[in-house]
Order: structure tokens, then sequence, then C-alpha cells
């Protein structure tokens, strides 16, 4: 056995000090001799000069170039006839690459810093835009909806099943259902059977997308809810997650966390670069111009409100209207109804057929010398509706009334680009297209952000501020006051993302095709009816059943695993024009199946009998 001999400490100096004391001040004076240097985690004193690399992270692939099936998860269970298919490239016949990033703490993608505009304090003369020029040229308010009458039961090539630059800007696309003439469609009324450029079947439509295998993406698909496979049908309330999203939002945290714009270290530059690429997405995937005209802000609810406010502010009086539509989300009433309160302006409303389809010709007859905006959506939370964007705004801007769309429901599953469109202002939500809560967007043309008072004060808002005066940032910094969500941002970048990957048009060709599955389906069950049948819908399925109440119906369900959501979906005025409260609502996404919608109406046969 080893015995341990330590060095005989010194004695004390002075024969009354304690004995022990000399002892513990040389150990101390060991413990601490490490802090004489500068901290660094580099092991280099930060005395001595760093040059920061140009490149901190790696370039790792694009995830818009990455494989359909990214996630190496494999399925909670197993396909079953008829979704027994191979999970091959349905193009290149090739098997699927699991993405398996360099670093599990690197993004999947990395903006190089010059591929942006650093944000610029300079601001355009200011002023009111005007919409009255430009416009001679576009049909006029009886002749485009003349056109509108007449394509209804036409082609079903839908305009938001082309691709955005198939559309032109000063063209009327294809619009929504018979009710716009003022004549009540029949009940039995369903969404029309989906054709693609091939004119491929439908089941091969879906045969197609599903072999894709997008949902080993989710994880928050494979798990099992009260003994079942989970089925997400709640999609129009919010959407799971793609592990690329989850992912790149964990690295900012765990690698890249800092403020913004405020600082010469490396963590800030990283951490600006992401949040100034993700900026430069959603550019794209909107169509915008220009970067400076997407304002990030914490959804569709606080876009409207900024819009409302700001807008309201300068160019809203007494007697002024404002005209919405009958089936607005409560986020596109309340605001509204806040400022005409706050300025003795007039909401108007514009009213929707027994389908749910808007009436046209009732929408341009209240378009008059009052009327100051239209903020209208483009898919109909609670009924699935998509309203004819295109004429609404041509009728609009033939009276130089700016347009304001909701496009929280229709960016998961349509094609958008604002400049074919033309719209002024347009607002989405990240959680609705697979990227993180609390993060959004505000589009609006340059020259109404440069119109248009700050809403909200505070830092990085301001060019100069002293205690008589303060002078402002130009667009889109004016709008962004305070520190933004950061890692939000990039993680609906990295949303962007994936939806490019997997293509918003194959999305609303495969989601139109599944939709019009469900509704044969739900056409089986006893009681059942449809709320909402407008010939031209979107991913909604919204209905209720003789004898149940749509919460009884929900909960059923849940039992069977199965996601919905019963309620008035913060849509009152809409429903109330069915005589209804509450209904249930499934609402689908690319990452559901055939099996998924099986699943959910077999279930709905096994409702006790009344």
């Amino acid at each position: 056995m080893t015995t341990r001999h330590d060095p005989t400490p010194e004695l004390p100096a002075n024969p009354g000090e304690w004995q022990g004391s000399s002892l513990i001040s040389q150990l101390v004076r060991e413990a601490f001799s490490g802090f004489s240097s500068a901290p660094s985690a580099t092991g280099v004193t930060d005395s001595v000069p760093r040059k920061v690399p140009s490149a901190p992270i790696p370039p790792l692939p694009r995830v818009d170039a990455i494989p359909a099936s990214s996630s190496v998860l494999p399925p909670l269970w197993d396909p079953v006839s008829p979704y027994a298919v191979s999970h091959t490239d349905p193009v290149t016949q090739a098997d699927p690459v699991a993405y398996v990033p360099e670093s599990k703490f690197a993004p999947a993608y990395v903006p190089d810093r010059a591929s942006y505009p650093l944000p610029s304090v300079d601001t355009f003369p200011f002023g009111e835009p005007r919409f009255t020029e430009g416009y001679e040229d576009r049909q006029n308010g009886d002749s485009a909806i003349a056109e509108h009458h007449t394509r209804l039961d036409s082609a079903s090539n839908y305009y938001f099943l082309q691709q955005p630059e198939a559309r032109q800007s000063d063209a009327v696309p294809p619009s929504v259902g018979p009710g716009a003439s003022g004549k009540k469609a029949p009940a039995s009324a369903r969404v029309p059977a989906v054709e693609t450029a091939d004119n491929a079947p439908r089941d091969s439509v879906l045969t197609a997308f599903e072999s894709r295998g997008v949902r080993r993406d989710f994880p928050a698909l494979h798990q099992t809810v009260n003994g079942k496979p989970l089925i997400w049908l709640d999609n129009a309330a919010t959407t799971q997650k793609p592990q690329s999203v989850i992912d790149i939002t964990s690295s900012f945290y765990s690698r890249d966390n800092s403020n913004i714009h405020r600082a010469a270290h490396t963590l800030a530059a990283r951490a600006t670069d992401l949040f100034e690429g993700a900026r430069d997405k959603l550019r794209d995937f909107i169509g915008a111009a220009h970067s400076r005209e997407i304002v990030f802000l914490r959804g569709t609810t606080e876009a409207i409100n900024l819009v409302a406010n700001s807008f309201g502010q300068k160019f809203i009086s007494s007697g002024d209207e404002i005209l919405i539509t009958e089936i607005e989300h409560h986020a596109n009433i309340v605001p509204w109804q806040l400022l005409a309160k706050r300025t003795g302006a007039v909401l108007k409303v514009a009213p929707v057929d027994g389908n749910g389809t808007l009436l046209l010709d009732r929408f341009a007859a209240l378009l008059g010398p009052r009327t100051k905006l239209v903020s209208v959506t483009q898919v109909a939370n609670a009924l699935g509706t998509i309203n004819p964007i295109a004429e609404i705004i041509a009728l609009s801007h033939a009276r130089g009334v700016p347009v304001l769309v909701d496009a929280a429901q229709s960016a998961p599953h349509l094609p958008i680009d604002v400049r074919a469109l033309d719209a002024d202002f347009l607002v989405l939500s990240g959680h609705k297209i697979f990227g993180p809560t609390g993060i959004g967007i505000l589009y609006a043309k340059e020259q109404w952000l440069e119109a248009l008072p700050p809403w909200q004060g505070g830092g990085h808002m301001i060019k100069d501020v002293t205690f008589e005066h303060t002078v402002f940032q130009g667009p889109p910094e004016k709008f962004e006051a305070g520190t933004p969500d950061i890692a939000g941002a990039i993680g609906l970048g990295a949303a962007v993302d994936y939806i490019n990957g997997v293509g918003i048009a194959e999305i609303a060709a495969f989601e139109h095709a599944l939709l019009e599955y469900a509704n044969e389906g739900l056409a089986t069950v006893p009681g059942l009816r449809i709320i909402g049948t407008s010939p031209l819908k979107a991913s909604v399925l919204s209905f209720v059943i003789n004898g149940f109440e749509p919460d009884q119906v929900s909960r059923h369900l849940d039992k069977h695993g199965i996601a919905t959501r019963s309620g008035h979906h913060c849509a009152q005025p809409a429903l109330r024009h069915f005589g209804l409260e509450t209904t249930v609502r499934a609402s689908l996404a690319f990452y559901n199946t055939r099996e998924d919608v099986d699943t959910f109406i077999n279930a709905l046969h096994l409702l006790p009998k009344r």
C-alpha cells in the first residue's frame, strides 16, 4: 500500500497565529493563480489580436436542395394498400439519401453576408401613394364581374395550381363560384375534380406525392395519442414543424445566439446574416420586389393591427369606409372596429352566398368614394373558401383603393405572387407555414412603408434621438422596434426552404386532390353536413353531424388519435351566416395522406348511434 506524503506546511512566523492559517493562504494563492490572465474561450488572451474568420461556419447544403425526405427517422408504421408505394424519387427513380448535417449544431444554410444589402437609414420622399394611375388598361368594374361570372363553371386549371410566373399581373384569373351572380348555388356543390397540366388522374397525383414520404420529416407525427398513431388534422390552427426547422432554431441558440445589427463581434455578424437571410427568403417566397418590403412581426394579427394603426392614423377620418367580407377571421374584423370607434369611420361588410362564396357584384357595389381600404382574406379559415383576390384587387385599384390580403390560410397551400396580384399589403403567420410560433410578416409596397408612420417606438427603429425630436430609420426597420424574434425569423426562413424543396405548386395540386378525396368520404357519413361548399376551396372541411355537438365529435376523434378543432374558429360572423355557433373543422396539410383520411372517416362512422 502506497502511503501519500504531503509536503510539510510552513510554520507560522508569528507563534500566536493559528497553525493552519498559512496552509490555507498558500492553497488560496495556488487556486487563484489561474485567474491572473484574461479569460478566453480560445485559450489565447483577449489582449492578443485575433482575426475574425470571414466564414465562421462552413457552407452546408441548402435545405431546398436536399432530397424530399430529409429526416433519418423511420415511419411510425409501414404503409398499407393502397399506400404501399416505392419511396424512390418518382422522377429519377433513385433512392433518397438521408440528409445528415456536417455538424449537429450547424444550421442547414448560412447565407453569405454579402448577399443582402445592409439595413439602410435613407428614406424616400414622404408622400401618399396613389393608385389611380396605371389602371387605364384594366377591365372596368362591370366587365371584370362579367368575366368572373363566365369562368365559374369552365376550366378547372385553377389559377392557384399554376406557377406564379404563369400568371400575369393584369390578368383576372378564374375565380369562385356561382354565388357571385347573386343566385344561390346548389347545395350539392362539390370541390371540382383536379386536373394537372398532363391531365394525370387524381389517384396518380396522390400516389406520386405520397411516395415522397414527407411525413418522415415531421417528428411530432411519429407518436401515439390515446394508443393510436397521431393524425394531425388541425393544420388551420397550426402546423407541425419539419426537423430542419427544429434543427436550425436549436442551432441558433446553441452556437449563434446574439442580438443583431448592433455589434462588431462574430456572433452578432452570424445572427444578423441568418436573420436578414430569412428576410430574403420571405421576399422570394411571396414574390416581393425588395427585402425592405418585408417587416418581421409576431404574426398575422399584429401585422393587421400595425396597418390599422399606422394607416388609420394618417389616412382614415370620420365618415371614411373600410371594406371587409363576411367570412373574415376575427383578427381581420376587430382591429378595424377599434379603428372605426376611434376615428368615426364606417366598417362595411361584403356578403357571401349560401355556399360561403363572395358575391363579387355586391362587393363592387360597396366600393364607394369614401372607401379608403379593403382588407380581405384569401382563404377563409372556417370554411376554406378561396376568395377571388385578383378581381378584388383590380376592382379596388380601379377606384384608387388599396387592398390588404390576409394570407394566413393561403400561404401554406397556394402559390403567392404579390407583384402578379398587385397587392398593397399582405400578411401571414410563420406557424401556419410549418415555422415557429410568434413570428410572421407584413409585406407592403415600399411607397406605403415610406408613407406610414411608425406604430411602436424603441431601439433599432431610430436614426437619431434627442429629447426634442426623433428621426426614424427607413423601412423595414422603422416598424421593427426592439429586439425581434431572431430565432423565430431564422426558423421561418428554414420553413420556407422546406416548402420550396417540396414545391408549392405540387403541394397545391396534391392537397386539392386530397380535399376532393376527403369530401367523397364525408358524403358517406350519415347526418353529416359540410359547412362551406364553395366550388373553390383549400384544405378546410368544416361540418356538423345531426345529433352530436361539435365538441363531442372532436373528443370522439381524439380517442382515435385524430386531432381536429371544434368551436367558432375565431370566425363567429362567418358561422352565424349558416345559423351556427360552432362546427367541427378538419384541415389538411401536405403531410396528410389518404390513409389519414380513411382513418378519419372510419372514426366518424364509429360515433355512437343515436
